[in-house]
């Protein structure tokens, strides 16, 4: 049985439709956050979804000294803030420290475990005993089964609001390879499951100074991850990915998030048959 987690207007596990996680990899500006949510806030209405908007104030994990991160805490969680506030979409964004924790759970309605932190235990349990809800990204370097020790520290402080979120495993050098029975596995723990498509997609380093990434991939294995019955979808997206001051190469542009949600929420429909 998937423990149904509620946020918004969204409704993660059981047999409820699928629930788009989306943004940009980080926040760039305040007038493109809020253009990027608003076409997203409209385009989750014409479709009928639940959504949760997403945007780094500060990637940690960059490439490159020189890699752009974010605005920072403060000034990206104000801008979260308006994001919630006056277009009503619940966020979520990463936590990187025990220290931020408290202020992020403030604005946040989901707080973010990066995957490359998905086995700090303070950070875990911190995000835990605030009782908002939780996604992990599963690490790079963990095998599906490696989430239930997650799982453990966060429940072990009463708190069982918990997404778990698959991302693509570490394929040799540069690479990521996406093992579809790891989303089949995670949710027999009993928690809702979520595809991280765009990062799935992505060359850790593959660019030298800067990951690179196979945006023409993300259509193929968001519909084959849907097919397996997941309770959501993460894809970060973007005006001009091209452009993107962060993880350009993976990322969707948006004018064709239509109809590729279209195709993915007929495959949901089925697999979940309804």
């Amino acid at each position: 049985m998937i423990n149904e987690i509620a946020v918004g207007n969204a409704v993660f596990g059981g047999d409820q439709p699928l629930v788009l996680i989306a943004g940009p990899c980080a926040i760039e500006s305040e007038a493109q956050t809020l253009r990027i949510a608003g076409f997203l806030k409209d385009l989750a209405a014409e479709l009928g979804i639940g959504l949760i908007f997403k945007a780094s104030y500060d990637k940690a994990n960059r490439t490159s000294v020189s890699s752009y991160r974010g605005p920072g805490m403060e000034e990206g969680l104000r801008i979260l803030g308006i994001v919630r506030s006056e277009l009503g979409l619940p966020v979520i964004s990463d936590v990187h420290d025990v220290s931020q924790v408290a202020p992020a759970a403030e604005v946040l309605d989901i707080l973010q475990i990066p995957a490359f932190l998905s086995r700090q235990t303070d950070l875990l349990v911190a995000a835990g005993e605030t009782g908002k809800v939780v996604n992990v990204k599963k690490g790079q370097f963990l095998a599906p089964w490696d989430m239930k020790n997650a799982i453990g520290k966060i429940t072990s402080t009463g708190n069982r609001n918990i997404l778990l979120t698959e991302r693509g495993a570490s394929f040799g050098y540069n690479n990521l390879v996406t093992d579809m029975r790891s989303l089949i596995i995670m949710r027999e723990m009993g928690y809702p499951v979520i595809f991280d498509a765009t990062h799935s997609v992505q060359l850790p380093g593959g660019a030298g100074s800067a990951s690179a990434g196979q945006r023409q991939y993300v259509d193929a294995l968001s519909r084959a991850a849907v097919a397996t019955g997941i309770d959501g979808l993460f894809w970060e997206v973007h005006e001009d990915p091209d452009q993107a001051l962060c993880d350009g190469p993976n990322s969707l542009p948006l004018e064709g998030l239509k109809a590729l949600l279209q195709k993915i929420l007929a495959i949901d429909a089925i697999a979940k048959g309804r």
